[in-house]
């Protein structure tokens, strides 16, 4: 049985904390920012907890 890989594009995205949480970077911060408020794009910085939703898929693609 081959082994088993981790999906190397979805580990450049996010991070798991040493808590076992996914961290990963705000979304809607990369174009169209003239429209945006300075106010928005300060908030939009920094890194966030993945939606609940989220996160069964993003663990079995790094393979946890």
């Amino acid at each position: 049985m081959p082994k088993m890989k981790p999906h190397t594009g979805m580990a450049k995205r996010v991070k798991v904390t040493g808590g076992g949480k996914i961290v990963a970077e705000q979304a809607g911060k990369r174009h169209l920012l003239e429209s945006k408020s300075s106010k928005r794009t300060r908030r939009l910085t920094g890194v966030v907890e993945v939606a609940k939703a989220d996160v069964k898929r993003i663990k079995k693609l790094l393979g946890r």
